[in-house]
């Protein structure tokens, strides 16, 4: 209960906070959206906030002072993500940050004038969101979750890990458009490294689709020597627990993109570190107050790999890490 006390008090607590009490001194307050996909009690969102909100004060932007945040949750279930969404531009930012593609997609359907900041999403330019990474054009820019080329590198880590490894299930959602190309990067580099790949559907966390994943990664799992790369996505993000969990029960050696599957109970992670990509969106929002263009901001790729290792989980898998592999790694969970 006091944790989720906690957090209501995170999101809420700037609406309630006295702003008229510093309009004496005359400076205007301005107001932007923060549009989430991760669920009120998820404890990476409020990291994510809680740099985003730091990053800000640092740049002279200060709940109460001189800048409002409101706040929208959302999840897979299209009809939460576009009542998000409307009520979100309804409120009339002056700039919005969104996280993930279902929510931007939704937002770019809604308005083609309020200034959006995106971060964890990939190939902007193939999902046309923005016309060009160095020019995005339009009122849309942000930073790029992942590169696309990071699919082979999730193989590679993976067949690092297992050498043994000739078969991987790839935990996809079709309808997103940023994966397919990831996709593909895998099972090009799939060849060299002496794997089949087997891509296997994960829309959303409805209990069908749940069920669906359950099946076929049991029935995957029955023949030897076998992985798992999961793809990011709104899904796998809100369900890492349950997909760590049905992992370990398998016991299928997977890699995730990100580090709080690691730091969760996966068994390897790598990719982007999103508390950063939070703090940089400050610095566009910064800008974007104070006059420039969203369109004229380049969508920047990410420059900071995070490889986090789970050594309690390798050990449950009798797996033993290769200590070249250890040497590299940012962080190793003992």
């Amino acid at each position: 209960m006091r944790r989720r006390q906690f957090i209501t008090t995170l999101l809420g607590g700037a609406a309630a906070w006295p702003l008229v009490a510093h309009a004496q001194q005359g400076e205007r307050v301005r107001r932007i959206g923060v549009l989430i996909n991760l669920a009120a009690d998820d404890p990476e969102m409020v990291v994510r906030l809680t740099a985003f909100r730091r990053a800000l004060d640092a740049l002279g932007w200060t709940e109460g002072r001189n800048l409002t945040i409101d706040i929208r949750r959302y999840a897979g279930d299209p009809d939460q993500i576009r009542e998000a969404t409307v009520e979100m531009v309804g409120l009339a930012p002056e700039l919005i940050l969104v996280y993930g593609p279902p929510g931007l997609s939704a937002l770019r359907r809604q308005t083609r004038t309020i200034p959006i900041v995106f971060t964890q999403v990939s190939n902007a330019v193939g999902s046309g969101f923005v016309t060009s990474m160095a020019r995005p054009g339009g009122n849309i820019t942000g930073f790029s979750s992942s590169e696309i080329l990071t699919g082979g590198k999730w193989l590679q880590v993976l067949k690092e890990v297992v050498p043994g490894v000739t078969r991987v299930a790839v935990i996809i959602n079709p309808d997103n458009p940023g994966q397919g190309g990831y996709l593909g990067v895998i099972e090009a580099a799939a060849s060299s490294l002496g794997v089949q790949v087997t891509p296997i559907a994960f829309r959303d966390g409805s209990d069908q689709e749940r069920a669906a994943l359950e099946s076929a990664l049991t029935m995957f799992a029955r023949q030897p020597n076998g992985g798992m790369v999961v793809l990011p996505d709104f899904a796998t993000i809100s369900l890492r627990q349950s997909i760590i969990a049905l992992a370990a029960r398998l016991r299928l050696p997977a890699v995730y993109p990100f580090k709080y599957f690691a730091t969760t109970g996966g068994l390897v992670s790598y990719g982007v570190d999103q508390v950063e990509q939070s703090r940089l969106a400050a610095s566009y929002v910064n800008r974007i107050l104070k006059g420039e263009k969203p369109g004229d901001l380049p969508v920047q790729a990410p420059t900071k790999y995070e490889l986090v290792i789970n050594l309690k989980t390798a050990k449950a898998l009798g797996l033993e890490i290769p200590p070249t592999l250890l040497a590299r790694a940012d962080e190793v969970i003992e």
